[in-house]
């Protein structure tokens, strides 16, 4: 079996020219709207906006909710060095606004609920203002997150188009440090930016260097997560939650007559 291997120059070309085909055929003279948060992802995707586009028609979207604790992240500061129109939309009184409507009702909402309710209400604002500026919304998930159902469904796990949905962690980090995007933002922590919240990688037990290597060459990782023999082994985990968030990718079902 040959061995993997990544042209990160090769492939940040390939994106660059696909991104410029799928616009000319979905929106020649349409904008982009990028849910800017300040990680890895919406950076590297509004770096490859802007070289496949131009920085005019990119507009970034910082969308925090102060009520959780969740801010711009330097999303502001992201966007200025990129050279892109920002918009600053706070999500908190929407997202309070929904879950007291729900608990008005009668539910009181999991706190799994209460968490993706952000996610969603900001895919929302995305496309509200792509709609009012002649816009199409990027999806910047990527494979390795994908793959462990780490995107909220019909939250940031949606989009008109996708430029990572085949691209793992690891080449998504190689093409940012391709572009000669900042250091400290193209590999900035993964959390999901709350107050004293621990890493992505923490809380799943596993290394996303250790999952792209699965993906890519069936390499599998060794040991149980977080080191300890009492929790799975780090493969039990990568497959369970593959298995557990198929469907956050797949097409939805659908009723066909006759079959």
């Amino acid at each position: 079996m040959e061995k993997y291997s990544f042209n990160a120059e090769q492939v940040t070309k390939d994106l660059i020219q696909w991104t410029k085909d799928w616009f000319a055929q979905n929106g020649a003279n349409a904008n982009v709207v990028v849910g800017m948060s300040g990680g890895k992802d919406s950076t590297v995707a509004a770096a490859i906006l802007c070289k496949a586009l131009g920085a005019d028609r990119v507009i970034g979207v910082g969308m925090p909710d102060v009520d959780s604790g969740q801010g711009l992240n330097d999303a502001d500061k992201i966007s200025e060095y990129l050279g892109i129109r920002f918009l600053n939309v706070s999500v908190s009184a929407a997202c309070q606004g929904i879950s007291e409507s729900i608990k008005a009702a009668g539910i009181e909402l999991s706190q799994q609920s209460e968490q993706n309710v952000p996610p969603r209400i900001r895919m929302t604002t995305l496309y509200a203002i792509g709609q009012a500026l002649n816009g199409r919304v990027v999806n910047t998930c990527n494979l390795s997150e994908d793959y462990i159902g780490y995107a909220t469904k019909f939250g940031d796990g949606a989009g008109d188009f996708s430029l990572f949905a085949n691209l793992t962690v690891t080449e998504v980090l190689a093409i940012g440090d391709y572009l000669g995007l900042p250091y400290e933002w193209v590999h900035k922590t993964p959390d999901d930016g709350l107050p004293h919240s621990s890493s992505d990688e923490k809380k799943i037990g596993f290394m996303y260097a250790e999952l792209d290597k699965f993906i890519r060459e069936g390499i599998v990782p060794e040991g149980h997560c977080h080191d300890n023999p009492e929790e799975p082994t780090k493969l039990e985990k990568i497959e369970n939650m593959h298995r557990w968030n198929l469907h956050k990718i797949l097409p939805m079902p659908s009723f066909k007559i006759g079959e």
